[in-house]
């Protein structure tokens, strides 16, 4: 069973104790913590590395699932651990553009984000009259919620902002909500946006058996 701390002391451990804070390798066990906790609410065979369609090009997508042949659901993972104030507004650009890029392609996709914020690093912003991660916190959530009928381009169902102080430990300090109700997010929308894919998938492993 994999926790969401076994996740971010993976990251601490290879972007800090191994000094290879952009290896690709650094969200991995995050990434397996998403299957796992989709898979424990009913979605089977999701994948990672996924590429998903988009309007402009076809992007890979560090989780992602797909039913009938399509993809109804990305997650994308990030970590925000030095150089905050040339970071903070980069990924919040990348946010938008990655999304609205899947959406163009496909309204109907349900997707989140999971964001780990390393507020050792985190500093006051006198242009914005807050601290970065105040900052990124508000315009995560500025951009979240997305719900039909209003089907907003750019913005995402959900997210989490995990917080962590890597001058210290690998401990989590705060989320901005659980993981519990994140992932519960999710699959709600995509049960609510494909009422028979998840009964379908339980009909056809119960067929196999």
């Amino acid at each position: 069973m994999i926790t969401a701390q076994d996740a971010v002391d993976a990251l601490y451990r290879i972007a800090v104790k191994e000094a290879k804070a952009t290896s690709t390798a650094r969200l991995d066990v995050l990434a397996d913590f998403c299957v796992q906790e989709l898979t424990r609410r009913g979605l089977t065979d999701v994948e990672k590395e996924a590429p998903i369609p988009g309007a402009g090009r076809e992007k890979k997508w560090d989780i992602a699932w797909r039913y009938d042949g399509k993809y109804r659901l990305g997650v994308s993972l990030k970590s925000l651990l030095k150089n905050l104030g040339g970071t903070v507004p980069n990924r919040i650009d990348d946010m938008i553009g990655e999304v609205t890029n899947a959406q163009l392609h496909s309204p109907e996709i349900v997707i989140g984000y999971i964001m780990i914020f390393n507020i050792a690093e985190d500093y006051f912003s006198q242009k914005h009259g807050s601290t970065w991660c105040e900052l990124f916190r508000e315009r995560a959530t500025a951009l979240s919620g997305r719900r039909p009928p209003s089907w907003t381009t750019g913005t995402v169902e959900d997210f989490v902002l995990v917080e962590v102080d890597f001058n210290s430990d690998s401990s989590i300090l705060e989320t901005s909500q659980t993981f519990d109700v994140f992932f519960g997010t999710l699959v709600e929308q995509v049960r609510t946006r494909n009422p028979n894919a998840i009964s379908d998938q339980a009909g056809r492993e119960h067929e196999a058996q």
